[in-house]
């Protein structure tokens, strides 16, 4: 295989990007070989090292030759939520080597270094290059650490038989830089052109989202707000980002920590954020904006209402207590629908977040809302206590107009994202061709 024609034939606008994970193995100088030959391909590469592996290669050999910043601490880069950024930039991750420490905690799900932090959350090909003595590869508990990740879906590469650390000798010795970046080109060949022809789908598509809780202000410190962060709708824009389209997403007082996921999409001049705050003004917006998109997805937690005179200046404790006014917001989901005819051929698709009652499930709710607003698909999703909003297992059941039940997803809001951008462009393309 010719490496540097492998990265010319990748179908994408931008630079692969490699995470080259190392642990704490005295083979660790053999990765710096590997950085530098990705890096002479033009591969971007992001080296997360373990604490343990820096006692091997220091962190300024890392940086100095990768080109970017190490970090190596879950709480490293904190700003930037670099603990599940990476990961989710990343098109691989390579770990090399990859010691049998690190495999098991990788088995069991263990996340205590910014490096295993990473694997977790990738939704990407991990290789893995294991090394340590042949003892410890031949080991039951190492074989069936292996074995179980194998039928995860990780890919490994060696190890091979030769010398060991000292005198001994025998099966456990990392794989040769050369034939790790084969396996490196030959995983970013298949995962390249798999989401190369699923970007195709959407390339020249708009996606219109809104997301996070409007604020109605009583005066200028205190507001109306409901507990939705906007995890659900940032990781729906970098999902559809991922497919290729072109995003707008109107964010109602989503925090700059949680937007920052979309900083390492590695599609920044695909990516519109309008920020708003209060329900009147995300209306606007969205009906600004709405001609243009070719699905719209109102994830947004609208406040139903609003203080019909907010006060200019701060109550004061002592101050006589008062009764507030409320006036409905406008239903911005409603209107959008009964608008359309006026714009393009779009799909269009609300959310409602339910929490059932003695008299009915939140099902029943949430298909009743579907047959009053008339949207094309309804998210349904139950909320409460630990449920719904935030870091939470997440579960949404698709409807249609009448209520009936067309698809569900359930897990992380990463996964949840991924199943319902899916589901949305088969309905973008499913009215493209009617």
């Amino acid at each position: 295989m010719d490496p540097s024609k492998a990265v010319s034939d990748l179908d994408n606008g931008s630079r692969p990007v490699v995470v080259l994970g190392v642990t704490g193995g005295i083979a660790a100088y053999k990765s710096v070989i590997l950085l530098r030959q990705l890096r002479k391909l033009g591969i971007e590469v992001h080296v997360v090292p373990t604490p343990a592996a820096l006692s091997m290669v220091g962190k300024v050999t890392w940086e100095a030759i990768s080109g970017n910043s190490v970090n190596v601490y879950t709480d490293d880069g904190a700003d930037r939520v670099t603990h599940v950024a990476y990961g989710q930039r990343a098109d691989l991750i390579v770990i090399a080597p990859a010691t049998a420490n690190s495999i098991a905690k990788i088995r069991f799900g263990i996340a205590d270094n910014l490096l295993l932090n990473t694997v977790l959350a990738a939704r990407c090909p991990v290789l893995l290059a294991p090394a340590m003595h042949t003892e410890m590869w031949q080991n039951p508990a190492t074989q069936e650490n292996i074995a179980i990740l194998k039928a995860r879906g990780f890919h490994f590469v060696g190890p091979e038989n030769g010398q060991l650390t000292g005198a001994d000798s025998g099966i456990g010795r990392m794989s040769e830089p050369d034939r790790i970046l084969n396996s490196v080109m030959d995983l970013l060949q298949h995962a390249k052109c798999r989401l190369s022809a699923a970007a195709k789908q959407l390339l020249g598509k708009n996606i219109l989202i809104s997301g996070g809780g409007t604020h109605e202000p009583i005066d200028p410190v205190r507001y109306i707000a409901n507990k939705s962060t906007g995890k659900m709708a940032v990781a729906l824009a970098h999902e559809f980002l991922r497919l290729g389209a072109q995003v707008t997403l109107v964010s109602a007082n989503i925090t700059d920590e949680n937007l920052s996921a979309l900083q390492y999409c590695g599609k920044q001049s695909e990516l519109k954020i309008v920020k708003v705050t209060t329900a009147l003004e995300l209306a606007e917006k969205m009906e600004q904006l709405a001609p243009n998109a070719d699905a719209l997805i109102m994830a947004a937690a609208v406040s139903d209402y609003r203080v019909a005179s907010a006060q200019s200046v701060k109550l004061k404790r002592s101050d006589a207590l008062q009764e507030l006014v409320l006036v409905p917001n406008p239903d911005i989901l409603k209107h959008l629908v009964d608008t359309r005819n006026a714009r393009k051929a779009q799909v269009i698709c609300g959310f409602a977040a339910e929490t059932g009652s003695p008299e009915k499930t939140y099902l029943e709710y949430g298909k009743e809302k579907a047959r009053r607003k008339g949207a094309d698909l309804l998210a349904i999703n139950q909320v409460g206590q630990e449920l719904g909003f935030g870091d939470v297992q997440t579960e949404l059941s698709f409807v249609d107009r009448d209520g009936k039940i067309l698809a569900a997803a359930s897990g992380s809001k990463l996964e949840v994202a991924k199943a319902f951008a899916a589901f949305i462009s088969e309905q973008v393309l499913a009215l493209e061709s009617s």
